[in-house]
């Protein structure tokens, strides 16, 4: 099998890229390696993964290219069975900043691998996100604890199904591009009959991922506290998320590609056994290292959800996924990755 990750130096592809190398399939990653300079975003460069894949894979090829650029996709995803599609704007701040960028990488760039799939007959497997509900997650009652949010409504016990409305709310820049894509996704499937796959990704973490404070705040938060780096929490850190390990999401993308599902939106996450708020993770983190970074507070952001928690029954159903890695375990494992790396932590943020 040809596998095509757009994004395949960044976090999740890089993994993406690794299970299928580790399982002997044609592996292509199709990245600018530019995400330090595009958008002028505070990020690490992609080069990092991509150095990491080439030293433990020889089979693993790279072709520099930028999914806003529709021939260079077209000629990339020739005789792919399948695109895992990963590259993308990914920080809600940025988008703010630049909004026309950020529609031309997320939505663009998504039409593009779309349509270069369609013409090659690629399935295709979306890393869409749970921005796409937007603020009308917030219209849910909730009570408020020392330390978390809860939702009132026992509807939602279990967390946000995919008939979750996602329209008459705002989003903020970001979530509307991926929401684009999220749709132009479904209507490929609808319209043409394209094998596509959209997961609705809560927060994902794992080993590699050079986080932010506005994107990748679990890793971020653990480089902070080993790099004693101070930390901003935006609102007032009750905010709930669900975390999910990144090798526990690849295997949701493969479930889907080895499936004989035409089309599926899935949430997807480590849904409501593994959720935790933001100073209770900061509780995790001194239990875990004896450490605790200096914190300040700033305004939140935009559309920002103070609870959003998957419900991911249907992809247990559909795809009989499940997490296998719970959340305290798999930061155990985050904590070891950046002490080993810290050397290089201290260059790269």
């Amino acid at each position: 099998m040809k596998v095509l990750v757009t994004g395949g130096a960044g976090f999740i592809g890089s993994h993406v890229a690794e299970y299928y190398l580790r399982r002997g399939h044609r592996v292509v990653v199709y990245d600018n390696l530019s995400r330090s300079t595009t958008l002028h975003a505070r990020m690490v460069k992609d080069t990092f993964n991509w150095k990491y894949l080439k030293k433990n894979y020889d089979k693993a090829s790279l072709i520099r290219g930028d999914v806003r650029n529709f021939k260079s996709i077209l000629q990339a995803s020739r005789n792919a069975d399948v695109i895992i599609h990963a590259a993308a704007q990914v920080a809600v701040t940025i988008s703010e900043r630049d909004p026309r960028a950020d529609f031309e990488m997320n939505a663009l760039g998504t039409f593009n691998v779309l349509e270069a799939a369609r013409r090659n007959d690629s399935s295709v497997v979306y890393c869409s996100t749970n921005k796409v509900y937007g603020d009308n997650i917030n219209r849910i009652a909730i009570r408020e604890s020392e330390k978390r949010y809860y939702f009132l409504d026992e509807k939602f016990k279990n967390g946000i199904t995919e008939d979750f409305p996602v329209d008459l709310c705002s989003h903020s820049p970001y979530g509307c591009s991926k929401l684009t894509g999220d749709l132009y996704a479904q209507d490929y499937a609808s319209t043409y009959g394209l094998k596509t796959g959209i997961f609705r990704m809560s927060c994902i973490y794992g080993e590699r991922q050079f986080g932010v404070e506005d994107q990748g705040w679990v890793s971020w938060f653990v480089i902070a506290t080993l790099t004693r780096r101070p930390v901003t929490i935006y609102g007032d850190g009750k905010q709930v998320r669900d975390l999910l390990y990144v090798n526990d999401l690849v295997d949701g993308y493969d479930a889907f590609v080895k499936s004989k599902l035409k089309h599926g939106v899935f949430n997807i996450g480590g849904g409501p056994l593994n959720t935790v708020s933001i100073l209770e993770f900061l509780d995790v983190l001194e239990e875990l290292t004896g450490k605790k970074p200096k914190t300040s507070f700033a305004d939140w952001r935009p559309a920002d959800q103070k609870i959003y928690v998957s419900c991911i029954s249907k992809i247990g159903e559909k795809l009989n996924w499940q997490p296998k890695v719970n959340f305290r375990k798999g930061i155990e494992r985050v904590v070891n990755w950046v002490n080993q790396n810290v050397e290089s932590m201290l260059s790269l943020i």
